[in-house]
């Protein structure tokens, strides 16, 4: 992957399954320092990563982690987001109106969209300004209007349309002030987790990545963008989705 000489680079949702492997991937590259943020510990053990407490449901810890990170250095070049919740101990996606609820509501668009436009808040004024940067957020192809032919998965559905346009809103704002910055969505792909793993049994075996396969095609799609598709959402293999 091409970056920067020297690159400073922070992956929010480290412990999960694909923010570590972004972390794994980014150690294998030559003059990285890697800022592995999570709410609970990464075990990522390596001189090259730094871990840090965040929880983006809580603006606090936040604020603190940013800070911490430019007591550290002077910029950033990479924010990879990977946080997401579809399920919970107490939430599972919507088959039909009669199970909506308030609380799913309020508690996916905490994690999926509220708590990823307040990591923007405090993290994009610290990428550098003077070479290309990276802001990539995962999302999710169910997110897409366009795309919805199923229904059904109201609140997941919904909060990540709604990260979408908080992704579009920063990409048109961070271009005025960061004029070689690319703010983007990524769709992972079905990628063998804890969050996909309730709903393997529908998707042919062929399509399931391992976090690792996954992270490996999304770096080489970042790769390749320019300032000009910032804003833009693309999958796992390159092509870009309609909102």
């Amino acid at each position: 992957m091409h970056i920067n000489k020297i690159s400073n680079i922070v992956i929010i949702g480290a412990s999960g399954s694909i923010g570590s492997a972004f972390v794994r991937e980014f150690i294998k590259i030559d003059n990285t320092k890697i800022y592995a943020l999570s709410r609970s510990d990464t075990n990522l053990n390596n001189p090259k990563v730094i871990n840090y407490h965040i929880d983006i449901e809580d603006e606090q810890t936040i604020i603190k982690a940013a800070n911490f990170i430019t007591e550290e250095v002077s910029s950033i070049n990479i924010i990879i987001l990977a946080t997401g919740a579809l399920c919970t101990g107490e939430i599972t996606p919507e088959k039909s109106l009669k199970q909506l609820s308030i609380n799913n509501f309020n508690k996916l668009f905490a994690i999926n969209t509220i708590g990823p436009a307040m990591v923007a808040k405090y993290f994009i004024p610290k990428l550098n300004k003077n070479c290309r940067t990276i802001f990539a957020a995962i999302s999710a192809r169910v997110g897409s209007i366009t795309d919805n032919k199923k229904g059904g998965w109201y609140s997941y559905r919904a909060s990540k349309a709604a990260l979408n346009m908080i992704i579009k809103n920063l990409s048109i704002e961070t271009s005025r002030t960061h004029p070689s910055s690319i703010v983007t969505m990524l769709h992972p792909g079905t990628v063998n987790s804890r969050l996909s793993a309730p709903f393997q049994n529908s998707v042919k075996l062929e399509t399931i990545f391992s976090p690792e396969e996954s992270v490996i095609k999304m770096l080489k799609v970042i790769d390749g963008l320019t300032p000009a598709d910032s804003g833009k959402f693309f999958s796992w293999d390159g092509k870009q989705i309609e909102f």
